[in-house]
């Protein structure tokens, strides 16, 4: 196997999805343990646009796609996987993932958030108070997380 650091990043989206009170959609996953929260993401197919991706990965993870971006981060955000960790996913293919964020408006009620899903990828749900979201995330993730933050903190203003 080549050395971690030669390996390409996964390309994929990330989703900020704010209710009507700026609060922030977080899903404990599956298959991690311990009490880290994350927002939905997940990879770009073959030939499909990031926003496009948005949505589709949105539907697959929450159930509902009924929603609206209101905002993009102008910029891709890195983050590396443990070495071991990124040996077993995604056939050991990707160091980690490079994502394209984007701020979605959520535009339905709680009760159409469903994750018994095709493929459950999250076991619980919340909403949160967005200056306690970096306290919720798994370490490896908060830099990315730090960023998108920063980007997309003026949309509460609006």
């Amino acid at each position: 196997m080549s050395p971690v650091d030669a390996r390409p990043y996964r390309p994929c989206v990330g989703i900020m999805l704010l209710n009507q009170q700026n609060e922030v959609f977080v899903a404990r996953r599956v298959d991690v343990p311990g009490n880290h929260w994350q927002m939905p993401q997940g990879g770009i197919d073959h030939n499909e646009l990031p926003r496009d991706a948005a949505f589709r990965e949105m539907k697959e993870e929450i159930g509902t796609d009924n929603a609206e971006i209101i905002g993009e981060c102008p910029e891709w955000y890195a983050y590396d996987l443990a070495a071991k960790l990124s040996r077993q996913l995604w056939q050991g293919r990707y160091r980690g993932q490079t994502q394209k964020w984007f701020a979605l408006r959520y535009l339905g009620q709680d009760s159409d958030i469903n994750l018994d899903t095709e493929i459950p990828e999250f076991s619980e749900w919340r909403w949160v108070v967005f200056d306690d979201l970096l306290s919720l995330i798994v370490p490896f993730k908060r830099d990315v997380y730090e960023k998108v933050v920063d980007v997309f903190r003026p949309l509460l203003e609006r």
